[in-house]
């Protein structure tokens, strides 16, 4: 989705630049994708294509081996094996987002989540994290109110989504799990007014930055759409492929 893609794009200067405020500029000037945006695009080829998610996935990242992958990603995208290797890290959250707004049901829907996180991110909390992104999205696009999302993620995932973006913006540090980006991507999504604001949140808090804010953009353009100035600031930043893969999504979408 084009909302993860844009928090990748924003997040990428902070992610080792922590800010701890809203008051920054949106589209640095060196702002570019990530593996976050990467590995998106490649959910989104599984999707329009009827592929299979580890072999595109791989096939991603060695079109682009230079994204910023992290360790794990990155020993199994370079290695012959297409097993998993029982990641809980966030990376299985922050690619499927288009996977929330593809399917018709909530059943489809986690059913689709768990498995494009499953060919790497096989331990259960990388499977749940991925689950309750692709939910959350669900829901927000399909009308659900705030309040709605909120509950169905905490009873269905057991996330702790009390807490506020001031209160985790005083302590939160660098975390590269899914139990602890998920439910706080989401808080940030929670207490926006817009889709800036909820991008905003992301990047406020610190941490790894690019994907909490690929999160939040995810649910928060299914719930709040995105302007479209950030769109074409988005993707004026993807290469022409990339662009064409977003395009052909929203296409099929629309159908």
């Amino acid at each position: 989705m084009i909302g993860a893609i844009c928090g990748d794009i924003v997040g990428s200067v902070y992610e080792f630049n922590n800010l701890k405020s809203k008051e920054f500029d949106f589209f640095a000037p060196d702002a570019a994708f990530t593996d976050d945006s990467v590995l998106t695009l490649a959910t989104m080829d599984v999707l329009l294509n009827g592929k299979n998610y580890a072999e595109t996935y791989k096939d991603w990242f060695e079109k682009y081996p230079d994204s910023g992958y992290g360790g794990g990603f990155l020993k199994w995208g370079l290695s012959d094996s297409l097993e998993p290797y029982n990641s809980w890290g966030n990376g299985s959250a922050m690619r499927v987002s288009p996977v929330g707004c593809w399917y018709k049901t909530m059943e489809e829907t986690r059913k689709a989540a768990a498995a494009s996180a499953r060919v790497t991110h096989n331990h259960p909390e990388g499977i749940k994290g991925a689950e309750a992104t692709a939910a959350a999205i669900f829901l927000a696009r399909t009308g659900s109110e705030k309040a709605d999302i909120k509950k169905y993620v905490e009873e269905q995932f057991e996330y702790d989504l009390t807490e506020t973006v001031d209160s985790i913006r005083s302590w939160y540090r660098f975390d590269e799990s899914c139990q602890g980006t998920v439910p706080q991507a989401i808080i940030c999504f929670l207490e926006a007014s817009n889709f800036e604001d909820a991008i905003r949140n992301a990047i406020s808090v610190g941490g790894d930055s690019d994907t909490l804010a690929c999160i939040t953009g995810g649910i928060a353009e299914a719930f709040f759409g995105v302007p479209v100035k950030i769109i074409n600031e988005t993707l004026k930043r993807l290469p022409k492929e990339m662009e064409n893969i977003v395009r052909e999504f929203y296409m099929n979408l629309e159908k």
